[in-house]
């Protein structure tokens, strides 16, 4: 069996390593915290994440350890998914990556060439910073956006639509493309491109789905405001092959751990280059504006008393972080309206740690 290794094994790590074992590869993951890396390999960790339980009580070939060194020294290709999350001004905080970029500079130069392939979300043109670093250690560096949605990421990882490839040379994209058709399920279309390219391909794809979602979402609340059905128009306006009705429906706003930081970076990029992007601002600005049409809206109606089964930002999984639905029903508990909520324990005793008794629990 081939090698490779995956530092960083948090929830998409954790999937990304699953996948890879599953598809024929013998993996190591590599993380900070020793519990953690003892409960994967006890197989005793509980994740929420659909199949992720399965696949690791079937697992065989997949090991997580603390040691850094032993990842490197495991595999010639490594693929560095830790997490990155928003500065104040809109940047993606990779101090992660960088204290993974500084391990393998204190491991010396590599006797044999090594590939760092960097999944996590990154400011565009960080990945060039990253090789400037390593490559004279004997390292070369890709960038391979992963595409993923929180509640199928183990689907989305073994049915892509698209793979993303950043690299200096077709040998190593070629490296890349070769793990992806050993662990698809799909048939997947290939991007290959330099780095920089796949770093804004990254955070342009979520930018133009958030900027659909609040188009659809805009219609709507014309449509509810001129007395007509939002699902029927959206659905006619779907229809057109140039649109197509992925993600043109009608609901709440966008939000969760992916969609406002990317935007808000793709935002800081255009900014940083003095280039407009008005049409993300405006995203965002109608995402704000369709809560409060939606708050007003059942404010209005006279009713006392909302009910719901999620207030996370996805049905599904645990994750409230800028979740609309949430805000809906803060906002709501606030302006004295009963809020009845129907969650998972695991969301209820978060709710209740937080919020106390504002809403009520069934």
């Amino acid at each position: 069996m081939e090698n490779l290794s995956v530092i960083g094994i948090g929830r998409l790590g954790l999937c990304f390593g699953l996948t890879l074992e599953r598809g024929g590869y013998n993996v190591v993951g590599c993380d900070i915290r020793q519990e953690y890396v003892d409960s994967i390999n006890e197989h005793t960790f509980d994740s929420f994440e659909p199949n992720v339980n399965d696949y690791l009580q079937q697992s065989k070939n997949f090991i997580a350890t603390t040691d850094t060194k032993r990842a490197i020294d495991h595999a010639d290709i490594i693929f560095v998914t830790v997490a990155t999350f928003s500065e104040p001004d809109g940047r993606y905080d990779v101090s992660q990556v960088e204290s993974v970029v500084l391990s393998l500079l204190r491991l010396g130069y590599q006797e044999t060439r090594k590939h760092l392939v960097i999944c996590s979300n990154v400011n565009p043109g960080y990945s060039n910073t990253v090789y400037e670093k390593l490559e004279a250690y004997n390292w070369d560096v890709s960038y391979n956006p992963e595409v993923v949605a929180q509640g199928t990421i183990l689907y989305n990882q073994e049915f892509p639509d698209a793979v993303y490839v950043g690299s200096d040379t077709s040998d190593l994209a070629e490296s890349i493309i070769t793990v992806y058709k050993n662990v698809c399920s799909s048939n997947p279309v290939i991007h290959t491109m330099d780095r920089l390219s796949a770093e804004l391909t990254k955070v342009s794809l979520n930018c133009y789905l958030t900027c659909k979602i609040s188009f659809a979402n805009m219609v709507g609340d014309l449509a509810i405001k001129l007395g007509v059905n939002p699902d029927k128009v959206l659905h006619a306006v779907g229809s057109d092959s140039r649109i197509n009705n992925k993600f043109l429906r009608y609901g709440f706003g966008w939000g969760g751990p992916c969609f406002p930081r990317d935007t808000r970076a793709f935002i800081r990029l255009a900014k940083d280059n003095q280039m407009p992007h008005y049409m993300c601002q405006a995203s965002n600005e109608s995402n704000n504006s369709h809560l409060d049409f939606q708050v007003n809206q059942f404010i209005n109606s006279g009713q006392k008393e909302y009910v719901t089964d999620c207030v996370t930002y996805k049905k599904g999984t645990l994750i409230l972080e800028e979740s609309q639905q949430l805000a809906f029903a803060l906002e709501l508990a606030n302006r004295g309206v009963k809020v009845i909520v129907k969650e998972t324990s695991e969301v209820t005793s978060i709710l209740k740690e937080k919020y106390g008794d504002l809403f009520t629990y069934e």
